[in-house]
Formats: C-alpha cells, structure tokens, sequence
C-alpha cells in the first residue's frame, strides 16, 4: 500500500512538472524530460518522507 502511494504520488509531481515546463517551453521532448526527471527525483525523497 506504502509503495502504491508513493509511486502514485511522484507520477502526479511528474505530470506537474511535465505540464508546468510545456507550458512554459512549448516543447514536448523538453515536456518529458522534465517528467521523467520529476517522477524519478520524488520516488526516493516521498521514501524517505513517507517512512513507517
């Protein structure tokens, strides 16, 4: 359950990010890389936030 909401939670922030940087930059490689960089940065720091 722990794992199923922190995943779910780090996709929602790259979603975030991914959307805030193609509105801002009007490129979709730019869009999910940001993305995939916001997914991949919030998976360890929700781990360490969301700790038993």
């Amino acid at each position: 359950m722990r794992a199923a909401l922190i995943l779910l939670a780090s996709v929602v922030f790259g979603c975030l990010a991914g959307a805030l940087t193609y509105l801002s930059e009007r490129n979709t490689a730019a869009a999910a890389l940001a993305a995939l960089a916001g997914t991949g940065v919030s998976v360890p720091t929700l781990h360490t936030l969301i700790s038993r």
